[in-house]
């Protein structure tokens, strides 16, 4: 009997378009390959600043085309996305709540993650706003204070810290970023290649 396929490691940050993108299509890939998927929450500005990077929107030069091309991967990805006023944001809170679901029930955790990536770039909903970020909260089946307590907690705090920490060691810097039998994959444009590497293997 073969052994089972290793799954897929996918970082991703509640505040990045591009990183919503592909939690749209990332499970459906794997599991047409076999494959589970390990979700992620990490903090993007942790990572920027390990690799002495900013976001691409925080550069004049390259914000325009930026927010072009969000909206124009979302459109080719056949997902619905509308850029938020207020972007990007923190998101801490949502990313100590994730950890938290995670601890007890990973599938209920990447369920967070999808609820909050839509509510934000599908629907504008403020994740960096506590009275915002609870009626989410709600809306998934939490008791708003629960989730206050929890985002507030030393507990999910070092463990969104020790999440970020342990994928700078392992090299990432960006979101979405893959691991797949250890090779990493940054961005959502990866996708063909990451579709060649689990139908093909290593090329």
């Amino acid at each position: 009997m073969n052994a089972p396929q290793r799954p897929i490691d996918f970082y991703f940050d509640f505040s990045s378009p591009y990183s919503y993108i592909a939690s749209e299509w990332i499970e459906a890939l794997a599991a047409r390959h076999g494959r589970t998927v390990n979700w992620k929450a990490i903090l993007l500005g942790a990572t920027f600043q390990a690799a002495e990077l900013k976001s691409p929107v925080s550069y004049p030069l390259k914000r325009e085309y930026s927010l072009l091309d969000f909206e124009r991967s979302a459109r080719f990805a056949g997902v619905p996305l509308k850029l938020p006023e207020k972007f990007p944001i923190p998101t801490q809170n949502a990313a100590r709540i994730f950890w938290w679901l995670n601890a007890g029930d990973p599938a209920r955790a990447r369920e967070w993650a999808r609820h909050c990536l839509r509510a934000y770039f599908a629907r504008g909903a403020d994740l960096s706003d506590p009275a915002a970020l609870q009626r989410l909260a709600t809306d998934f089946g939490l008791d708003a204070m629960q989730a206050q307590d929890i985002w507030n907690d030393p507990q999910w705090k070092a463990a969104l810290k020790a999440a970020n920490d342990a994928a700078i060691a392992l090299g990432v810097f960006g979101a979405p970023f893959f691991i797949i039998d250890g090779e990493p994959f940054w961005g959502n444009d990866r996708r063909a290649q990451i579709e060649r590497w689990l139908e093909k293997g290593p090329f």
